[in-house]
């Protein structure tokens, strides 16, 4: 463990005036709005606390969900954006002397799978490293991670019930991870969906690693933008003004928090 992760998760004890956090988020800029659904909100800059990521408006905003807090982690350091898939570890290692007991990462993907459609929530049960990249390469400890069970299936059967109390459908399968930030080619989709993905992105899997890694348990979902290039028609393009899957996202995690 840490000085840095120790010391961030004594800044923020010491200005969640909330209670003990069971559950925390980590939003994407897509779906920094999704943290609104917290009362009586506290927010603490990323700049406040050792080891956080320097990203443009990053904070830690802990609100009442459900009348229980939560956490949100509003933004992300992307490995697209800063060539380093390890920046958020401090940040997962916090989490862990917070003693939170589950992480649920989002983010955007495009589809591989007929069945996932365009606009429609999926929930990520194993990922598919494609590039190699690790967020645990040259880290400090013991890093030879078995990643068996990363995607928490408590966590997953949690996301199932709280997508059917909220009325949101969630498709569930493996996402495939590439560095981005151009999307994947028609032939890479092809291989894609030949080893069994069934969505492509650009974040989750690093998380995922991380929160292995400190024996956190981890589960995810993307909001699916498009089909992929070369499947059904795809033609993927980044429009982070899409509000279908944000609506969708903070109904899933109202519901998500209701059935701790």
């Amino acid at each position: 463990m840490t000085t840095r992760a120790t010391a961030a998760a004594d800044v923020i004890g010491a200005r969640n005036p909330l209670g003990p956090i069971e559950t925390a988020v980590v939003l994407g800029r897509e779906f920094l709005a999704a943290a609104d659904i917290g009362e009586q909100a506290v927010t603490i800059p990323y700049s406040d606390l050792p080891g956080f990521p320097s990203i443009e408006g990053g904070e830690v905003v802990i609100g009442l969900v459900d009348g229980a807090p939560m956490l949100f982690l509003k933004g992300r350091s992307e490995f697209h954006e800063c060539g380093d898939p390890s920046l958020m570890s401090s940040p997962v290692e916090t989490l862990t002397h917070l003693n939170v007991r589950g992480l649920l990462s989002t983010g955007l993907a495009v589809s591989t799978n007929a069945d996932v459609q365009p606009s429609s929530l999926f929930g990520v049960t194993d990922h598919i490293n494609f590039g190699g990249l690790n967020p645990l390469i040259g880290a400090a400890g013991q890093n030879f991670v078995n990643m068996n069970g990363a995607y928490d299936k408590r966590l997953a059967r949690r996301l199932k019930q709280a997508s059917a109390g909220a009325g949101v459908a969630l498709n569930e399968g493996v996402l495939m991870w590439f560095s981005g930030p151009s999307y994947e080619t028609p032939a890479e989709v092809k291989v894609a969906r030949m080893l069994g993905a069934d969505a492509l992105g650009m974040s989750i899997a690093p998380e995922a690693i991380l929160a292995k890694r400190f024996a956190l348990p981890f589960a995810a979902v993307a909001v699916i933008t498009d089909y992929a290039a070369g499947f059904s028609g795809g033609s993927p393009t980044y429009d982070p003004s899409r509000a279908s899957g944000l609506i969708a996202l903070r109904r899933l995690l109202r519901a998500f928090q209701k059935q701790r």
